[in-house]
């Protein structure tokens, strides 16, 4: 749920939600959720409860994962660096049937040059991720970068995460190197994204938050915004949220993998 040192990770199949926030509501949000919540322990020390994150996203010619054409439309892929490290992250995010799931492995950044190559390396850590770039004719389209707080808990029915990003900032990209978006396209000068994340039943500590802020959820992704704000592809149709309006989020029971409806869970 939040940065870690281990090379090689798989997060199962989860929920999260999100949601477009005023950026009125974003201090009471985050005092909130500081007075409830601890800190996430991988937080950068110069910025109390929050980190950076740099992410290099994934596309083909055509934007199949943006219009979400077929498989592309259910998986993406990019790479995430945290703060200054000298390692990154290359993730595969997986979306079935409402549900979430991550595969990840952490390589060095100087390691990246291997995607540049035309043949993956088997000998390399990141071989799946460089095998997977290939056969889906993925390329780099544009970095994001964003500033988030992240609070955590441990519950009964496992870990639970609540992030604010701000500052969220894109540039377009064509080779795989981190550029510098913190300088780039602003996305969020009229809202913050705040994310809930769970395992099994929403808790209910986050379902008194979005009855004390009124908030209701909404399917949207930064890559979709950052995308249409550069001018990559014209401007999407709104994307259908995993709830209808007549739903509480709440207690709104998702598919699991195996097609049977269950309870939230996050990662």
């Amino acid at each position: 749920m939040s940065p870690s040192t281990d090379s090689r990770e798989n997060r199962e199949f989860a929920s999260e939600l999100k949601f477009l926030v005023p950026p009125a509501l974003c201090a009471p949000i985050r005092d909130w959720a500081r007075a409830r919540l601890s800190p996430d322990p991988h937080v950068s020390a110069d910025l109390g409860d929050a980190y950076h994150i740099t992410s290099l996203y994934f596309d083909t010619e055509r934007f199949d994962v943006f219009h979400r054409k077929g498989s592309y439309g259910r998986s993406k892929y990019r790479i995430r660096r945290y703060g200054p490290s000298e390692f990154a992250f290359l993730e595969r995010k997986l979306k079935t049937r409402g549900l979430v799931s991550k595969r990840r492995s952490l390589v060095e950044i100087d390691a990246l040059a291997h995607l540049a190559d035309g043949t993956p390396d088997r000998d390399w850590l990141g071989f799946w991720y460089h095998q997977r770039l290939v056969a889906r004719r993925l390329k780099p389209v544009c970095e994001i970068a964003y500033r988030r707080t992240a609070r955590v808990a441990a519950t009964s029915a496992g870990p639970i995460r609540l992030t604010l990003d701000e500052d969220i900032r894109a540039v377009a990209a064509n080779r795989v190197a981190f550029n510098g978006a913190h300088e780039g396209c602003l996305l969020s000068r009229d809202h913050v994204i705040l994310e809930l994340k769970f395992r099994l039943e929403m808790p209910g500590v986050f379902k008194e938050l979005l009855q004390a802020f009124q908030l209701k959820p909404q399917a949207l992704s930064k890559y979709r915004l950052a995308a249409v704000a550069l001018g990559l592809v014209a401007e999407a149709q709104p994307e259908q949220t995993e709830h209808t309006e007549t739903q509480d989020p709440a207690s709104a029971p998702l598919a699991g993998p195996d097609g049977q409806r269950t309870r939230p869970r996050v990662l």
